[in-house]
């Protein structure tokens, strides 16, 4: 993984056996990348049934958070997904924005953006649309989305600052963002951020938490907010994949260091009156 096109490469490869696997596989694994805990279901997850427009034929447990649920979708709103995967935060972003509303679903995975386009036609929905497509160069136009989200996907993006660009750029004038993603508040160990399964597990991928609400904040977003964090605790038979056992016990000796955490922001409104800048 020496090079973005490499990571990319890894990463989608991944997603597409992903796609193909049966909602259970991914539900037993370290975020959707393989049958890799007998300790837990689902290390990172969180559930959506509670939430309206909830679809378990879209649900791959891919996720980190529940970014639909903080996003203050509203009726008739075009909203942008990135990393839609199967279409599972499309759907509850559908049932927020209501049939006056559009959703534009992007993956760069073509047998993600196949396995959602499916879901929708089964649903009936016709404003619901997956677009194949990179997060460092999104195919929507400027000024567009009144909401983004995206949910454990942006830290998979090789070039962050570009990502983040991108959502300030396909973002309306006042516009806003609700995003769930890892980050990290310590060091991982070197065989953890080495190893590519970890990495497409949505951990090995991670950056500091300070420097990534730094990138925001440097792309131009207003009013930044952590809505929600929580800890992630790798389970010992993930980490004896990658640590022997007195490593495991130094690990598990230090604090909790990787959380989800979902934030908030706003792109600038646009300056009309005197004074207002």
């Amino acid at each position: 993984m020496e090079t973005s096109d490499q990571i990319k490469d890894m990463v989608r490869q991944k997603y597409s056996e992903i796609a193909l696997q049966d909602v259970n596989t991914n539900a037993s694994s370290c975020c959707g990348s393989g049958g890799c805990s007998t300790e837990v279901y689902n290390i990172m997850n969180d559930e959506y049934d509670h939430l309206k427009g909830y679809n378990p034929d879209a649900d791959l447990k891919l996720g980190c958070g529940l970014p639909t649920e903080f996003a203050k979708i509203k009726n008739g709103d075009t909203v942008v997904d990135l990393g839609s995967g199967a279409g599972n935060d499309c759907f509850v972003a559908r049932h927020e924005t209501g049939a006056n509303g559009k959703v534009i679903g992007i993956d760069f995975t073509e047998a993600m953006v196949r396995k959602a386009r499916l879901n929708a036609e089964k649903l009936g929905f016709n404003n619901v649309e997956f677009r194949l497509g990179d997060i460092e160069d999104i195919p929507v136009s400027n000024d567009v989305a009144d909401v983004v989200v995206s949910n454990c996907v942006m830290n998979l993006v090789p070039d962050k600052k570009k990502a983040f660009s991108e959502v300030y750029r396909i973002l309306k004038s006042g516009g806003h963002f609700s995003i769930s993603d890892i980050v990290l508040t310590g060091d991982l160990p070197e065989r953890i951020k080495n190893a590519a399964e970890m990495y497409a597990g949505c951990v090995a991928s991670a950056i500091k938490k300070d420097d990534y609400l730094g990138i925001i904040k440097a792309a131009g977003f207003k009013f930044v907010t952590v809505q929600k964090e929580k800890a992630i605790i790798i389970p010992d038979d993930i980490l004896k994949n990658y640590l022997n056992d007195e490593e495991i016990s130094v690990y598990n000796s230090n604090k909790n260091i990787i959380f989800s955490i979902t934030v908030y922001a706003e792109k600038k409104s646009a300056c009309c009156e005197p004074g207002c800048c």
